[in-house]
């Protein structure tokens, strides 16, 4: 992308519902650079397009450390661009209060008196903004950030913004602030802001003035804010984009008096959804060919080594789409027999000879506890194939399945269209849509 550089990017069952503050997780950003390097500016220009959002800014400046009488006797000799002029105990602790949902006290810091005597109430946002030359610099306060943004700029830009604002703001001597850039902002730098560049997911050359780059980093803040918390969580979750469509679909199928003609007409749509988005996240290769105006297109060609899987019975109801997708695709068969509450046994599987070859498209509509499609993935790894090969495609999973299959298969990439609430006493997916197989073949009590 022009001006923005992209560097490194990062089974119990449960009964009730997951932890509330999972839902409560605000998206953390960190931005360092060095002094005057334009850092305030792109933080004013994230929030001022996320107008819509609650967000807060924290600078690290209002963390600096009290001045002792004695250092306040020699301040033209005090190092604030160093990592031990700051408190990190407190800014970790403020952080970690507002990501937990708890409004805090931040200090305000009085570069006159070199003292934060006073204080600002910060409340819970969706969006955190830490900003600060060495907010990197302490991995405990890193380790929470969602983002971690590097402003790069000319050191000779730096400089010459250094001096209009110390002579023109704060009334200093040229002289003077160059001493205090040579003695301390140059050094510190050198010795601990640029080796933090490394952490960065993101660099944004020219600070403020990369428009680009900002446009495209609040872009992926509102995909992020847009997903479910889980997906934040779990990389290789995937929640399929919900309209209105989509919703009133969810609405028809959950509803207890939908007929089941109508039940397997809307299914049927929100399935095939379903499958389309998971085909998308198979490998593609390039491909040209030659249209019949005689142009040249160039394009992408499927992945050719495709299996599905459905888990008998309610997966079975997947295979239609699936098939409507993939012209001739093989389909293999587990069933998974239930003993009570805890435990699955496996009692049947017909799998095509070379799967291990194949990609895999595990089919289940309701992945629940979890532990039926822990049973049907490790059968599937111990058939020979890779974790990464294998894609599971459902209608609705419940959080304690999803942590129960992200956390033992980190690799497998699940693909769904709506998260559930929980689970209640008996193991049934809450708010749900019933038993999906009796619903869908016709067999329920009615």
């Amino acid at each position: 992308m022009d001006g923005m550089q992209a560097t490194n990017s990062q089974v119990g069952q449960a009964t009730t519902p997951v932890n509330e503050n999972v839902h409560k997780q605000p998206f953390i950003i960190g931005v360092a650079g060095g002094a005057a390097s334009g850092k305030t500016t792109v933080c004013d220009m994230i929030i001022e397009q996320l107008h819509d959002q609650r967000v807060v800014l924290v600078n690290q400046d209002s963390f600096y450390h009290n001045l002792t009488p004695e250092e306040l006797t020699r301040v033209h000799e005090y190092n604030f661009d160093h990592p031990d002029a700051f408190d990190n105990e407190k800014l970790l602790s403020v952080v970690e209060m507002l990501k937990h949902g708890r409004g805090v006290d931040i200090p305000k810091y009085d570069f006159k008196s070199y003292k934060n005597n006073v204080s600002r109430r910060v409340n819970p946002s969706d969006v955190i903004i830490l900003e600060g030359i060495l907010i990197f610099h302490d991995p405990r306060v890193r380790v929470l950030m969602n983002m971690k943004i590097f402003v790069d700029t000319d050191a000779d830009v730096r400089l010459a913004r250094r001096i209009r604002r110390d002579t023109g703001e704060k009334g200093r001597d040229i002289g003077m602030v160059l001493d205090q850039y040579s003695k301390f902002v140059k050094p510190a730098f050198d010795d601990f802001i640029l080796p933090t560049k490394k952490y960065a997911d993101i660099i944004i050359p020219r600070g403020g003035d990369n428009h680009v780059a900002i446009d495209l980093i609040v872009q992926h803040i509102r995909t992020k804010l847009g997903q479910h918390d889980l997906c934040k969580i779990y990389p290789n979750l995937y929640v399929i984009h919900s309209t209105f469509q989509i919703r009133g679909m969810h609405t028809l199928i959950r509803d207890a008096k939908t007929t089941k003609h109508d039940f397997v007409f809307y299914a049927d749509r929100l399935i095939r959804l379903v499958v389309e988005h998971g085909l998308g996240h198979l490998p593609f290769i390039e491909k040209q060919v030659v249209t019949p105006t005689g142009s040249v297109y160039t394009g992408v060609d499927f992945c050719k080594r495709l299996c599905g899987v459905s888990i008998i019975r309610s997966g079975e109801s997947m295979e239609n789409a699936l098939r409507a997708c993939c012209k001739g695709i093989k389909i293999g068969k587990i069933l998974i027999h239930r003993e009570g509450d805890n435990g699955q046994q496996l009692i049947y599987e017909k799998l095509p000879q070379d799967i291990s070859d194949r990609h895999v498209l595990l089919l289940d509509p309701i992945l629940g506890t979890g532990n039926s499609a822990v049973q049907a993935i490790s059968l599937l790894l111990k058939k020979g194939v890779p974790e990464g090969n294998i894609i599971f495609l459902n209608l609705i999973s419940a959080p304690q399945g999803v942590h129960v299959v992200c956390r033992r298969f980190p690799r497998i990439k699940i693909v769904t269209s709506e998260i559930e609430t929980g689970l209640n006493h008996e193991f049934r997916v809450l708010p749900g849509m019933g038993e999906f197989g009796d619903r869908y073949f016709g067999t329920d009590d009615e």
